[in-house]
């Protein structure tokens, strides 16, 4: 615990550097030249009814647009950052992979950037600092997708508890840094420049930066301040190289086709509180389930986690399943009931580190060629009858002499297989062998009826 004369003198420096931001800001703003805000003008924010009438999918090339639509500095000259062009040389590539979640999670940013009007460039630090990769974590602390550290999460409201970190959601995670972007944008009088700088290095070390040159915020050069590390430094040309990469590809009329294809369109979701897990969301919205486990490693268990009394957000796609017809309350609540047991504790973990290790198991799903998609049945059980009686009596002679059976599809658990086939779900596991944790994949054989005869 710090002593109550050390508060004071950390509670003074930070009066001063407070002082030392508002004075800087506000020379900034009286030394700007007329018209220098237009410069950084940016495409107003979609309407509200635009985005909620918004269907599940939109296509890449709309994404990639809306990016190049709010970047502060479209400007790229030939040659620009060789370097780090480089180093980033892959990046295009996964964004126009089909089976990477890339693409709709940098539509997910790009959007929340721009309702903020703020500049596009700043959907680029995610590559910079995790790859795009909700559940990066970092040896020296920083974690998630924009890879904060624990004292920067909490200083911007991102929940931290046992059992759950909220730097592994892209929700919350980015609502966090737009925010504190929205501030260091303001602070640096709308240079995105030196509010990436601040983002590296903390807006401090760069304010003290400026200060140490003389001058104000609005007349700074961002590549003549001193005192800052070389990583500090280099961001901008980072994130710079990064946007002309996608404007200058050698291949680039073939990247563009790449991305001209349908691709989900993410959002946060405040799940029902009767659904506990995001295998049942995944049943109940018709999505891919290993998908949402992969965009949400703040649930390393696949339980939908409470915060405070307050359900988590989830980031999954814009379904227009949700809240129509489907599986109803009661039926998905009694499903998670017979699925979810309660989770080991040496299995689950209640630290971010363990939710990553979960998201780095769990990351990719296994892709068998010959997998069926939806799942498909080995034998037709197809009966008449002119009654349910009838028609359930034949069904239980024609069970008794040949069982049914099922090979697992991609997306599909055993509470959506279980109610295709009229039985439950404990039932399914039960008679092939699996607890209540097991994990169905692709390709997997399913026996459906015991061999004795009869459902019961």
């Amino acid at each position: 615990m710090r002593r109550p004369h050390a508060l004071a003198r950390a509670a003074t420096r930070r009066q001063r550097l407070a002082a030392l931001a508002a004075g800087l800001c506000l020379s900034a703003a009286l030394a700007a030249p007329a018209g220098a805000g237009e410069q950084a003008a940016l495409a107003p924010p979609p309407a509200a009814d635009a985005i909620q009438d918004a269907g599940p999918t939109r296509n890449g090339r709309e994404i990639y647009q809306r990016f190049r639509d709010g970047l502060a500095d479209k400007t790229c000259e030939p040659g620009v950052s060789n370097r780090w062009r480089q180093h980033f040389a892959t990046a295009p590539k996964r964004l126009a992979s089909q089976d990477d979640d890339l693409l709709p999670l940098f539509g997910y940013v790009v959007d929340a950037l721009r309702e903020a009007s703020l500049p596009t460039e700043y959907a680029l630090i995610p590559f910079v600092e995790s790859g795009y990769r909700p559940g990066a974590r970092s040896a020296s602390g920083p974690a998630g997708l924009w890879q904060m550290i624990a004292m920067t999460a909490r200083n911007h409201r991102v929940p931290m508890r046992e059992g759950y970190d909220g730097r592994y959601s892209p929700v919350e995670s980015t609502q966090a840094a737009v925010r504190y972007l929205k501030t260091l944008h303001g602070m640096f009088g709308g240079d995105w420049r030196l509010a990436v700088m601040a983002y590296n290095a903390g807006e401090y070390r760069v304010l003290n930066a400026v200060k140490r040159g003389g001058q104000s915020i609005a007349a700074t050069r961002h590549d003549q301040l001193t005192g800052l590390s070389d990583i500090t430094t280099a961001y901008v040309r980072k994130l710079h190289a990064l946007s002309c990469l996608m404007e200058q590809a050698d291949d680039r009329a073939e990247w563009l086709a790449a991305l001209d294809r349908p691709v989900p369109r993410l959002i946060a979701v405040n799940v029902p509180a009767e659904i506990d897990s995001i295998g049942e969301w995944a049943a109940r919205t018709d999505q891919d389930s290993a998908r949402l486990l992969r965009l949400n490693p703040a649930f390393g268990d696949g339980r939908i986690g409470r915060n405070g009394g307050q359900r988590a957000p989830l980031l999954a796609v814009a379904a227009n399943a949700v809240g129509t017809p489907g599986p109803i309350a009661a039926d998905v609540a009694v499903a998670g009931g017979e699925l979810l047991a309660k989770p080991d504790p040496a299995d689950a973990g209640g630290t971010a580190d363990n939710a990553g290790k979960t998201l780095a198991h769990a990351g990719t799903p296994a892709r068998d060629a010959e997998a069926p998609r939806s799942g498909s049945v080995e034998r037709n059980s197809e009966t008449t009858g002119t009654g349910r009686d009838a028609k359930r009596t034949k069904e239980t002679k024609t069970v008794a002499a040949a069982p049914r059976r099922h090979t697992v599809g991609r997306g599909e658990n055993a509470w959506t297989i279980a109610k295709r086939y009229g039985v439950r779900a404990a039932d399914l596991l039960k008679l092939n062998g699996l607890n209540a944790k097991a994990v169905l994949k692709p390709g997997q054989a399913l026996v459906i009826d015991a061999p004795s005869g009869g459902r019961k």
